[in-house]
């Protein structure tokens, strides 16, 4: 599609490639947050997830910074899951994925972007 569109345009682009590719995917689905071990009201709804394991989550941003990835990081905490895909379709003039592990990360002040 090119950069320039809404989220919500590359969220559907990516839902079928996903589809056509046969890989198991949840769009949307509410993740449980807990805080000091109880749980919140709030819920966590990333865009993807793969495998029943990896989250993946889109953005159309010029450039992606160092708060896009420690939120992303933060969720992945919340979350107990493992691995993260942060998505740029926003970038030109090719799409920025970038990995994000939760284990690369245990001390979040090591963290720098």
């Amino acid at each position: 599609m090119g950069c320039g569109f809404l989220e919500v345009v590359y969220q559907e682009c990516l839902e079928r490639e996903l589809t056509k590719r046969a890989i198991p995917f949840q769009p949307r689905v509410a993740l449980q947050l807990n805080y000091k071990g109880e749980p919140l009201k709030q819920t966590y709804k990333p865009d993807f997830i793969c495998y029943e394991k990896i989250i993946i989550e889109i953005k159309a941003v010029k450039e992606l910074g160092a708060d896009h990835k420690a939120q992303r990081l933060n969720y992945l905490k919340a979350t107990g899951l493992e691995l993260g895909l942060l998505v740029n379709f926003g970038s030109h003039p090719k799409t920025q994925i970038i990995r994000i592990a939760n284990t690369n990360f245990r001390d979040f002040r090591a963290f720098r972007g």
